[in-house]
């Protein structure tokens, strides 16, 4: 895990460019820095920067840019079946001289192209310079765990793990896209990869699955070297379905288990971590070490279950509190770091728990994101399951009446308390952009775009998880993960995306996904004898959250000037609907986010408008 940046173009990099960018990159690599350089005939530079945060073999030697014959790696990332490839590799008459990932990862590439990906497991974003032709090859992984931004110009294309990378070879700042920032306050997070935007002009990121090859003469190919593989397997019984889960889930920790330094598990009191980490501790015999936030609003307080997942299973714990002291200016803080303003509000608090990882000495972090992607989770996941068995009368009356029983008395979105919802229009999703047209009145100009879904799979509950894996809120997660653990040196890792498990997800029946009204029953049942039984029968779903009033005090008057002090935030939006908001005694949930995003947007631009 690791921070690249680079070059290519006509015009090398000014030497305080670099040393900027550097500096920028520490905490993303605090234990080596290199930069290589190269003059190709054409007179074309190539320039490639790395810093190191030391995780699997932790000597020198495997420091970067790496080099095998002409090639060179800058490289950020896990190879996690790198034993198996290896031993392969030797079969073969390979030699190496390290223990890194690294090395074996750049042995493939340069035997097999990209094409030796597919044999693959793991995250990374990386470059490959070829000193023989003059390419440079940029990759990003199959679900976008690991970022990397371009930029192009007159001068070149620029890149990076992040985008403040960018500005410093630039040497400039960037310029604020108000488009997005408009996205992002009307229709929230789940439109924000939807576009291919971002907050700056100019900014794009390399698909995830894809690569981008630069020729010596600066003409560019690109394709995909992966696209999802969904072939329902309707033969499929369910304790197949429960037993291929189990197996896959568990290979896929094990070799996430993989590190020389000391890795620890974010919990909760729900099923997605609490699987990660008992198998960790009961099918490995990994020291386990959890670290949960704490809250103080019962809606999201776990605490019970927590504790009882940490006797049973005799595991390390350390309790986050969800601390409310000095909010504003940390916000700040952490929108510098984003280069944009926060997603969620979960992920301030998420930031917090990576500062107490990093603490106490950890560099790994273990999250479960995505399981709600792959085995269902969501609320509208119920209604679109609904929908997919409406042909069975017996299935569907009985789910029905478990929905009725278990799930609509703890549902807050008023569009989700239908459970024909989907039967009497299948292409509703209003819920998604919840009060976006009321949101739009609070700009000063209305800015209003539709909701759109890609067309991914046939099945209504099926492309619904697919939008949401890959276009709606997997991506937002990865983004936040990988800032939040990346600003305390810590790497992340997230299980459930990887591409074994996920092709097999996507091959069981819709028919065994919700079973009596509970969601990721498959989940719950692959994991039986593993994980704690209470957490696997518990029907209740928090979700890694937090309201903003838990953290702003509207009411204190210093607080409140600081919210409405003058700034370019209100050149776009209404000071008064912003006054009306402040002056509620309770926000509904829409409310709440649109006030954490107003927030968010008006310390980003305060940073970074011109």
């Amino acid at each position: 895990m690791c921070g690249i940046a680079g070059f290519v173009g006509l015009t090398p990099l000014t030497d305080g460019a670099v040393s900027e960018c550097l500096t920028r990159m520490r905490r993303r690599g605090p234990d080596a820095a290199r930069v290589s350089s190269w003059r190709m005939g054409s007179g074309r530079i190539v320039q490639l920067l790395h810093t190191r945060l030391s995780i699997i073999d932790l000597d020198v030697r495997a420091n970067q840019p790496f080099n095998i014959g002409s090639k060179w790696l800058a490289y950020n990332g896990e190879l996690y079946n790198y034993l198996e490839l290896r031993d392969a590799l030797r079969r073969q008459g390979h030699t190496f001289r390290t223990e890194s990932d690294t090395e074996v990862l750049l042995t493939l590439l340069s035997k097999e192209g990209c094409a030796s990906l597919d044999r693959c497991e793991g995250m990374w974003a990386f470059a490959v310079y070829d000193e023989i032709d003059g390419s440079l090859l940029l990759c990003r992984d199959r679900f976008g765990e690991k970022p990397l931004y371009l930029f192009r110009n007159a001068s070149g294309i620029y890149f990076g793990s992040e985008v403040k990378f960018i500005a410093a070879l630039l040497g400039q700042r960037l310029t604020v896209n108000y488009s997005h920032v408009y996205r992002y306050l009307v229709n929230g997070y789940k439109a924000l990869h939807k576009a291919d935007e971002h907050f700056f002009e100019g900014i794009k990121e390399l698909r995830p699955g894809s690569w981008l090859r630069i020729d010596g003469d600066g003409r560019e190919t690109t394709a995909n070297y992966w696209r999802p593989s969904i072939v329902p397997d309707d033969t499929m019984s369910y304790a197949s379905a429960v037993e291929g889960a189990r197996e896959r889930l568990i290979q896929a920790v094990r070799i996430r288990l993989r590190a020389d330094v000391p890795l620890a598990f974010c919990m909760s009191g729900g099923v997605d971590s609490n699987a990660l980490l008992s198998i960790a501790r009961r099918q490995f015999d990994y020291d386990v070490h959890g670290f949960t936030i704490v809250n103080d609003d019962a809606r999201y307080e776990e605490q019970e279950m927590v504790d009882l997942v940490v006797h049973e299973l005799d595991i390390r714990h350390t309790s986050v509190p969800a601390r409310t002291d000095d909010f504003l200016s940390k916000l700040r803080t952490l929108v510098c770091q984003h280069d944009g303003p926060v997603y969620t509000i979960s992920y301030f608090a998420h930031w917090m728990l990576m500062e107490a990882i990093a603490r106490e000495g950890f560099r790994i972090s273990i999250s479960g994101t995505a399981a709600d992607e792959l085995f269902t989770g969501y609320y509208d996941h119920h209604l679109a399951y609904l929908y997919e068995i409406r042909s069975d009368p017996v299935r569907h009356a009985a789910s029905l009446d478990a929905w009725t029983r278990h799930v609509r008395p703890i549902v807050r979105n008023p569009h989700l308390s239908n459970p024909n919802l989907f039967l009497g229009d299948p292409g509703f999703r209003d819920h998604i952009f919840l009060d976006a047209s009321v949101f739009s009145g609070f700009l000063r100009q209305p800015w209003i775009e539709p909701f759109s879904e890609a067309s991914l799979s046939g099945d209504l509950l099926r492309n619904r998880m697919l939008n949401e894996l890959f276009h709606e809120a997997v991506p937002v997660i990865l983004h936040e993960d990988d800032l939040n653990a990346m600003y305390y040196s810590v790497e992340n890792r997230s299980p459930y995306l990887d591409r074994e498990l996920f092709e097999f997800c996507f091959s069981i029946p819709t028919r065994h996904l919700i079973q009596d009204g509970r969601a990721k029953q498959v989940l719950r049942d692959a994991m039986r004898g593993i994980v704690p039984q209470p957490v696997l029968d518990s029907r209740r779903k928090v979700g890694f959250n937090a309201p903003i009033l838990s953290f702003l005090d509207v009411a204190n008057s210093e607080t409140r000037a600081q919210l409405l002090d003058d700034g370019p935030i209100f050149e776009h939006v209404r000071r008064d609907r912003i006054e009306e908001l402040l002056d509620k005694d309770f926000l509904p949930n829409s409310q709440s986010k649109f006030l954490f995003y107003f927030l968010n947007s008006k310390i980003f631009l305060e940073e970074y408008a011109a």
